[in-house]
């Protein structure tokens, strides 16, 4: 937003924020959305760059392919156990995990 909008806007009376703002989250909330978003965009990534399905990831992952759209939609109601489960089905290492995370803090 540029600068004049934003003096435009707080002169009204309005509050600028962010999604944490509006939300009210804490800083480990806000970093967990944020890990888990990273993690399952780079699950579709890889399995899309491996030309798999997500039924054929689904029986990788001893799943159904409803989760594995949940976990690459990144739903909040998707464990990092499951995240991880499915990177490591498609071949993602500890090591590469953890260069992931680094790479996005």
């Amino acid at each position: 937003m540029d600068n004049t909008k934003r003096q435009r806007l707080e002169a009204a009376g309005w509050q600028i924020g962010n999604t944490n703002d509006f939300l009210e989250l804490s800083p480990e909330e806000a970093n967990i959305i944020e890990l888990k978003l990273v993690l399952s965009n780079r699950l579709k990534e890889l399995r899309t760059s491996q030309s798999i399905t997500q039924s054929s990831l689904a029986v990788l992952m001893k799943s159904n392919q409803a989760r594995v759209a949940k976990i690459e939609a990144g739903d909040p109601s998707v464990s990092l156990d499951w995240l991880f489960r499915g990177l490591f089905c498609l071949g993602a290492t500890n090591l590469d995990i953890a260069q992931l995370i680094i790479e996005n803090r």
